[in-house]
């Protein structure tokens, strides 16, 4: 029990020191494809630390069974829930965090790169969860082949309506080459590839130690699927927002949450659709309605304002997050 707890200690080391690494790299591996922000944040950023929750659900599917169908359901259904509510409170905390440095509570962001991740967001994730009400299985395959599709189309636009910025200027020296004003690609590469191997070998050891406290303290495997293990495989996406919110870089910051939102709404459910019976109990529903109504408040709230309030953010997030817990142990409760 105590080691497992030294463990998770050092896994969560792991992964912020791997995430400071990736978004330093992503950034000049961007500047070095002249892509722009929305680009970096919302594709490459996204893509690259969401290989952690990718990886769980999938083993869990291929495994087979009906304990580990729940468990690559709740992984699946469980990143977009903590995208849309837990990680925009950390974002938003962190905002207010560094207020003494930016200046305004309000969070500044490209207006058409965000909205547009929301609405695809709210496309697929839509989709995924109305097809686990399809009782043939070759209209959900369809639905699966859809998702994919609307993924790859979103990606297209991103990358071609993505133009450089502000904040793709002025970046902070490559860590592997501290004195290069323009590093070799290689470089960046390595620290690219290294940085995601801490991600996701911090990311694989926190999850089997938190397992293994949860299972000392009687946790059930339901509440890993759902809450705990996307805690410990959204930590990437956590990190690297907060990281790029205090350098100002809100665009990456928001679009790196969003960005991913759209990717595990509709790629791993496409998986979760082609490798499981995909049936949706009331309290995985519910972990979806939570998580489409917190991305609707925002929806709105950007909709008004074309920009983000931290605490507005934060709010939001914190009241669906904690609803869905009070809903969540309760439903454990009375079943």
């Amino acid at each position: 029990m105590i080691l497992s707890i030294v463990l998770v200690i050092v896994a969560f080391v792991i992964i912020l020191i791997g995430a400071e690494l990736f978004t330093n790299a992503i950034e000049w591996l961007g500047a070095h494809l002249h892509l722009g922000t929305g680009a970096v944040g919302s594709v490459l950023a996204a893509v690259g630390t969401a290989l952690p929750e990718s990886v769980i659900p999938i083993i869990a599917f291929i495994s087979g069974g009906t304990a580990s169908h729940e468990i690559g359901t709740g992984a699946v259904l469980g990143a977009p829930f903590m995208l849309s509510t837990l990680t925009m409170v950390v974002t938003g905390v962190a905002a207010l965090a560094y207020l003494h440095r930016r200046e305004t509570p309000w969070i500044h962001i490209q207006y058409e790169i965000v909205s547009r991740d929301l609405l695809f967001f709210f496309m697929v994730y839509i989709g995924a969860i109305a097809s686990s009400f399809l009782n043939v299985p070759a209209l959900r395959y369809t639905v699966a082949g859809a998702l994919i599709l609307l993924y790859g189309v979103y990606v297209w636009l991103t990358v071609k309506r993505s133009s450089a910025s502000a904040e793709n200027e002025d970046l902070a020296a490559l860590r592997f080459a501290p004195k290069q004003q323009k590093p070799d690609p290689l470089r960046i590469i390595a620290q690219l590839v290294i940085a995601l191997a801490a991600i996701v070998g911090g990311s694989n050891l926190l999850v089997n130690e938190i397992e293994n406290v949860a299972a000392a303290i009687g946790i059930s495997a339901f509440v890993i699927s759902v809450i705990i293990i996307p805690i410990a495989t959204e930590l990437p996406e956590k990190f690297n927002s907060v990281l790029w919110i205090g350098q100002k870089k809100d665009t990456l910051a928001i679009g790196n949450i969003t960005g991913a939102m759209v990717y595990q709404s509709s790629l791993l459910p496409a998986i979760g659709i082609f490798l499981s019976p995909w049936r949706l109990d009331a309290s995985a529903l519910a972990s979806a309605v939570c998580a489409l109504a917190s991305s609707a408040f925002i929806a709105i709230m950007l909709i008004l304002t074309k920009r983000m309030h931290a605490a507005a953010l934060a709010g939001i997030g914190a009241i669906f997050y904690a609803g869905y817990l009070i809903y969540l142990f309760g439903f454990s409760l009375a079943g």
